[in-house]
């Protein structure tokens, strides 16, 4: 038996998620046993603070508490808690991780967008490239505070770039109506296409044959393209979304109100707010790169992470 059980801890600007998973390094596998999310939004005002605010490090430690319940339960053996966006710009980030310390025992990482990046391509392709899906791949990771663009093939990352543009700082910096109004969506597709410039800049996007989106914007996204009556991962994870299904879900989002987003049998309440953001920071990709498709990937970070620690 050479399988290794191991919990990855990701958390972001708007979510935690566990995974406790067997991973096999030696026959490449990795067998889920426990994967979770809640939405805390620990990225809530740090844009325009700088800080992390009481009442979100809170809900970050009780989640974080009901996961170290869900690792004794498990037995994992090694943990790895990465933390990204967030907590990267928060001054008062010693708060969490001195937070985070008391409740696990373990220290987490506030890791640099350069190795969330990495940390995600991992994730994302490895199982990409034993299914023969041609590289190289462009991974696009759109989270709460950030995106992480990340070019690579089967033999590891060749360019990445981080940028602070994410669905929850879009949404907190320029939309105050529901639904956000003609300036305020173009604010976001503004912002949006600099940072996709600032990406381009460093990494060269069209040598990708490939581009895969990864997170919970890419995943709502593809279920609404698919017209799912609930969330489903299975389907959703690998499924293939054409160009015009971005942009039309897109157009979709930004145009309904929030009690119509709520309704949508696939939405996480956590994400109604700031879908439509994060949608247009996807389609703003898609558009830059001239694709006809995107892949979408259930795998992610947090999978990244596992592996690195299996």
């Amino acid at each position: 038996m050479t399988s290794r059980r191991v919990a990855a801890i990701d958390c972001g600007t708007n979510s935690i998620r566990l995974l406790v998973a067997d991973v096999d390094a030696e026959t490449g596998t990795l067998v889920d046993v426990d994967r979770r999310m809640e939405v805390v939004r620990l990225g809530q005002g740090v844009d325009r603070t700088g800080r992390i605010a009481p009442e979100a490090l809170e809900r970050t430690l009780a989640a974080t508490r009901t996961y170290a319940e869900a690792l004794r339960e498990h037995g994992a053996t090694a943990v790895r808690f990465v933390a990204t966006s967030a907590s990267r710009d928060a001054e008062n980030r010693q708060d969490f991780v001195d937070g985070v310390r008391d409740v696990l025992g373990v220290e987490p990482e506030v890791v640099t967008g350069e190795e969330e990046a990495a940390l995600s391509f991992a994730g994302a392709t490895r199982e990409l490239t034993a299914a023969g899906v041609p590289g190289p791949y462009l991974v696009v990771d759109i989270g709460g505070g950030s995106t992480e663009f990340v070019l690579g093939d089967a033999s590891g990352v060749r360019a990445a770039r981080s940028v602070d543009v994410g669905c929850v700082r879009l949404t907190e910096r320029h939309v105050r109506h529901d639904p956000p109004t003609t300036d305020e969506v173009a604010a976001v597709r503004a912002d949006a296409e600099a940072a996709v410039s600032a990406a381009g800049a460093e990494v060269p996007l069209r040598e990708a044959r490939t581009l895969v989106a990864v997170a919970g914007t890419a995943t709502t996204v593809a279920a609404m393209a698919l017209d799912l009556p609930r969330y489903d991962s299975a389907l959703i994870h690998r499924s293939r979304i054409a160009a015009d299904d971005v942009r039309d879900v897109t157009s979709r989002l930004l145009l309904a109100p929030a009690a119509e987003r709520a309704a949508l049998p696939f939405m996480h309440p956590g994400r109604v707010d700031v879908i439509g953001a994060g949608a247009l920071v996807l389609q703003t990709v898609v558009d830059r790169l001239a694709v006809t498709e995107v892949v979408i990937s259930e795998h992610d970070i947090l999978d990244g992470i596992a592996w690195s620690i299996g």
